[in-house]
């Protein structure tokens, strides 16, 4: 407020700024509330299908530890028991069993299972076996498991025994 000689001024306060859409009540229409709803189930539904094509290959991952832990497991015994121990894989059917063990552990149908050993250890119907001995060593060799484009390889060391799980 200022005196200016008797008479007084009022020098007003200026009101905050509003738009020209202010007349209205302020918040979101019923239009921009559908809109954003429609993009988050759109982002949402993106994510949905791009987990659910990493299920193959988790499938074949968790396949291939599988068997990477019985083979650890047969090894362990050998070891443990002083007596060999065999992983034997049936290439028909998709399974294995482990001596000892009287499950039948199944592989997917769509996992494809390539196995290369020592020529004792393969028999004409489709099986072949990996053997651990007393003293840790095996008789070596590699186990592929592959679906499509993704694979992974279980190397079995012949001198140590030991078992190693890679990406191919």
């Amino acid at each position: 407020m200022k005196v200016q000689g008797s008479k007084f001024k009022v020098q007003g306060v200026k009101p905050p700024y509003r738009s020209p859409c202010a007349s209205r009540q302020d918040g979101f229409t019923l239009l921009e509330l559908i809109v954003v709803l429609f993009v988050v189930v759109l982002g949402f539904s993106v994510i949905g299908l791009n987990l659910s094509s990493g299920n193959d290959s988790t499938e074949l991952k968790a396949a291939a530890r599988d068997i990477v832990s019985a083979l650890r497991y047969a090894r362990g015994q050998a070891l443990m028991t002083h007596q060999e121990t065999t992983v034997a894989l049936n290439l028909g059917d998709n399974s294995y069993t482990v001596t000892g063990r009287d499950k039948l552990y199944h592989i997917p149908e769509t996992i494809e299972i390539t196995v290369v050993t020592a020529q004792t250890e393969l028999t004409g119907d489709g099986s072949a076996s990996i053997r651990f001995f007393a003293d840790g060593s095996s008789t070596g060799g590699r186990i592929t498991l592959e679906r499509g484009n993704a694979a992974w390889k279980i190397d079995i060391n012949w001198l140590t025994g030991q078992i190693e799980l890679e990406s191919k």
